[in-house]
């Protein structure tokens, strides 16, 4: 428990610390027919990189879920492991507005009239506002707990979802709910959905079972496009397993902009031949700046990640085309020459092998730790040039 309130606070102080960028806006909704307050925060680079999208988050229970989500994701941008946010916080806890925003029809589980109105509100006015106002990437994240939860999920069930990712936080599950939500991720075709589901030990019974029903049923949906993943904190109360459910969320959601992990490497790449290799690299970067207005040239620990595939299948024949990528991306290192030099070591062209060797030297500041490793890259060819190389 020490744990969990440390983490929280160090996020909160995160959030202060960043509170310069946080605004507070009075929307006027035609629809409501009434004021509504708006968080907003915007990323430190937002002003400085004028080109530049970024995905947004809609966090609903504002007042209690907004700072905990823009210190996660304030750490997680931090850390590379995902890509910075804007953040937009809709208050609803003045008058109990939740209550009235969130409500749903028992007998169908479907809004109410106010309901809806609130679900309108989001998906019509606010988004429209939005995206005409601040530079949004197509992806699309909505952030809900308890009673919000379960309303987060209308945007899911509809026919085109208007979100790419949605972090249920303990929900309070309408009694159809989790029927039309199977109903809805067995028949996903288009972009890929991200869903989080977490629970907490201070529901009651019943929608304990209902959230473990929903885990069970989601689970056998059976669909490539839906990207699911449940966190049950058996010990943790109401108010923390929010602070656990957030950053768990962002690490599952945003694990395609991290750097490949081991887990990644044995699911999707260690089986691939060097050009497929090379091709998923090359798409994985592609995605992110798509989804996420990321355009990030491939991180040097990716580049890593796949050469040892690159050097021992098919006789290192897609060195040559590893390392012509990389010098374009970093023109600067000798990382490109290197893999350049070592094809044409394999293939016996040492007066190419050569070039590349020196050339990847040169780029080496004086004092440089590799400086002899590269080094004897070009002792060991000019030797075998010249015939008096021994392997012993």
């Amino acid at each position: 428990m020490k744990k969990n309130l440390s983490t929280i606070l160090i996020i909160f102080i995160s959030s202060v610390l960043f509170s310069q960028n946080i605004k507070t806006k009075k929307f006027n909704s035609e629809i409501l027919q009434n004021d509504r307050y708006l968080k907003i925060y915007l990323p430190p680079s937002y002003d400085s990189e004028e080109t530049k999208f970024y995905p947004l988050a809609i966090v609903l229970d504002s007042e209690f879920l907004f700072d905990v989500y823009v210190g996660n994701s304030i750490m997680f941008a931090n850390r590379e492991e995902a890509p910075e946010q804007i953040v937009v916080g809709i208050n609803q806890n003045h008058n109990g507005e939740r209550f009235q925003d969130c409500s749903y029809q028992k007998e169908n589980s479907f809004p109410t009239q106010d309901g809806e109105a609130f679900y309108q509100f989001i998906k019509i006015e606010l988004l429209a506002y939005l995206e005409e106002n601040y530079r949004i990437s197509p992806f699309k994240t909505l952030v809900g707990n308890t009673l919000t939860a379960n309303f987060t999920n209308y945007f899911l069930i509809e026919d085109y979802p208007s979100f790419n990712a949605f972090i249920n936080i303990s929900p309070y599950y309408a009694l159809d709910m989790p029927l039309l939500l199977h109903q809805k991720v067995s028949g996903l075709k288009d972009e890929n959905i991200y869903y989080y589901l977490s629970n907490n030990k201070d529901n009651t019974e019943e929608r304990q079972q209902i959230i473990k029903d929903t885990d069970t049923i989601l689970k056998s949906a059976n669909n490539a496009k839906f990207k699911y993943k449940f966190d049950a904190f058996k010990n943790s109360s109401k108010t923390a397993a929010i602070g656990q459910s957030i950053p768990s969320a962002l690490s599952f959601i945003f694990e395609l902009f991290s750097t490949i992990s081991d887990e990644e490497f044995d699911k999707n790449i260690k089986d691939l031949s060097p050009a497929d290799a090379i091709a998923y690299l090359e798409n994985k970067y592609v995605e992110i700046e798509y989804l996420f207005g990321s355009n990030l040239k491939i991180r040097e620990k990716d580049i890593y990640a796949v050469e040892g595939i690159i050097l021992d299948k098919e006789n290192g024949d897609y060195l040559k085309n590893f390392g012509e990528m990389i010098n374009k991306l970093y023109k600067e290192s000798p990382i490109g020459d290197y893999y350049i030099g070592r094809y044409y070591e394999l293939g016996k062209k040492y007066k190419l092998a050569l070039r590349y060797y020196k050339s990847g030297y040169m780029k080496l500041d004086e004092g440089d730790p590799n400086s002899d490793g590269y080094y004897e890259n070009i002792e060991r060819v000019l030797q075998k040039r010249d015939g008096t190389y021994s392997d012993e």
